[in-house]
């Protein structure tokens, strides 16, 4: 069958920002800023932005449209035996990442509608772990599914199943080149705003006034390159599968750039609004900065929250506020469902539409467990060990197959031949040795820590049957289907990569 392309790149540039830019870009990013110095922390985040962060996404996009194919098909073009590194990504995306993804972001349209009557009263953190969540003692004790979340959930599963069934012009292009206009205004709109309110410039000053001292912390740049890597969707299989779906003449590396400097410049910009309404509430309580919020999960629904009750218009500000990370989490959940749905196609060809809808309701079915009583504390535990190991081996692996086992010299030929920007030996020294050494001492650094002190205080019983087991049932299914045969021909032809 044909294969599908973006209608303009202009499509494929919203896209990609569209899946880069996700609810962490909102909290995740300003609590880092918040913990780590302020601005200081810009330091190691754009240093991490630009050694590490875009030349791995110019290489998913080269790789992704020079093999013309999902990250399956793409490796599989380099090689059948490394098929299973593009399937294992995909996977544990699909039916790990992509499950409790979906219910924050049921949690925050729960909250939407919450903003208008401020139905979290004067107590948002009891509000939000005793009365919504109801969280239990421990992730054994599963408890009832909490049905607000529970109706939110199916409204955010059919948005995706819709956007994705209707393929990548008329669903996915089309629907971020209306969701990333609307983000970026509603985000506006919020960071002026907060401007306005009393107390701002205290957060301001703290958002930009740098603390060095914080820069010899090792923790502090290994956050920085772990948020880097995780902002711009990196190993995923997104990147790849979309810049497949690019024309023959493309620009590669100016894409890519677009897309970490949208996606980051957003964070840093959404960082204003944030610190000026935590200025804000501490100006109102008459409490220091530091003392405001405690983790970064307690900044979206406790700490704002709390600001919310006390400014003037809090409600509707909130109904933005929480709008606006609907917005940023449907555009990644879109994204992260097609890089499945690309890599099945690609080798089963696979009818699309009955296989969206298929991939959808198991979605959503697996959801449900992440919005039990004890599914944030699943969340927590199954996060942990996707985004702090199976993404990042996911990653050092890519560099090793494509940098030293791959023609690299080839692929950077490929990019500057069609792309703005063009990319020298350097590229090649990055990707062969610099990032994957950056990758393999974060994840070091997170193996000791866990060894040393089991994460989150959790058993170990938990941490193995929810975490590690998760990640090696994800990847015992990316080895069963690499070694499917291929009912397409897909695989037998070689990429664009012809050198004249």
């Amino acid at each position: 069958m044909a294969r599908e392309q973006w209608k303009s790149e202009l499509g494929f540039l919203f896209a990609a920002v569209g899946s880069a830019i996700g609810l962490g870009n909102i909290w995740r990013f300003s609590y880092m800023a918040y913990e780590h110095g302020g601005g200081a922390f810009l330091i190691p985040y754009l240093t991490a932005l630009l050694s590490a962060g875009i030349p791995l996404l110019i290489l998913e996009y080269a790789i992704g449209h020079e093999r013309i194919g999902s990250a399956p098909l793409a490796y599989a073009k380099i090689s059948r035996r490394w098929e299973w590194l593009g399937w294992w990504p995909v996977c544990f995306v699909m039916f790990g990442i992509i499950l409790y993804y979906s219910v924050v972001i049921a949690w925050c349209l729960d909250y939407f509608f919450y903003s208008f009557s401020l139905a979290w009263g004067k107590d948002p953190n009891d509000f939000f772990f005793n009365r919504f969540l109801r969280v239990s003692q421990s992730p054994g004790e599963l408890g009832e599914i909490r049905t607000p979340i529970l109706y939110a959930l199916v409204f955010v599963w059919f948005v995706t199943w819709w956007v994705v069934y209707r393929g990548v012009q008329r669903g996915i292009e089309l629907a971020n080149k209306i969701l990333m206009p609307t983000l970026l205004f509603l985000t506006a709109v919020l960071v002026f705003w907060s401007l306005t309110l009393d107390g701002a410039w205290i957060g301001l000053q703290a958002y930009v006034t740098p603390d060095f001292s914080k820069l010899s912390d090792p923790k502090v740049w290994i956050d920085a390159y772990s948020q880097i890597f995780f902002t711009l969707s990196l190993a995923f299989g997104i990147m790849i599968a979309y810049a497949s779906y690019l024309p023959e003449r493309a620009n590669i590396s100016g894409n890519a750039l677009l897309t970490a400097f949208i996606n980051c410049g957003y964070s840093l910009f959404a960082g204003i609004g944030v610190f000026a309404v935590l200025g804000f509430m501490a100006t109102a309580e008459g409490k220091p900065l530091a003392e405001v919020v405690s983790k970064s999960i307690g900044l979206a629904f406790v700490a704002y929250p709390k600001a919310l009750s006390l400014m003037p218009g809090g409600n509707l500000f909130g109904a933005v506020f929480f709008l606006c990370l609907v917005v940023a989490g449907l555009s990644s959940a879109v994204s992260i469902v097609e890089a499945f749905i690309s890599a099945v196609v690609d080798k089963f060809c696979t009818p699309r539409g009955p296989l969206v809808t298929a991939v959808s309701v198991a979605g959503f079915l697996g959801s449900v467990i992440f919005a039990s009583r004890a599914g944030l504390l699943w969340l927590d535990i199954v996060d942990h060990f996707l985004t702090h190991y199976g993404l990042v081996i996911v990653g050092i692996f890519e560099c090793v197959v494509i940098g030293w086992l791959f023609d690299l010299p080839m692929l950077r030929h490929h990019i500057n031949r069609i792309s703005s920007f063009q990319l020298g030996v350097y590229w090649e020294v990055l990707i062969k040795g610099f990032v994957p050494l950056a990758l393999m001492i974060i994840i070091l650094g997170d193996l000791y820590q866990d060894i040393t002190h089991p994460y989150g205080n959790y058993s170990w019983t938990a941490l193995i049957l929810i975490g590690r087991d998760w990640l090696l049932f994800n990847l015992a299914l990316a080895v069963f289907l690499a070694s499917r045969p291929w009912r397409t021909e897909n695989h037998r032809h070689p990429g664009r990569g012809m050198i004249p």
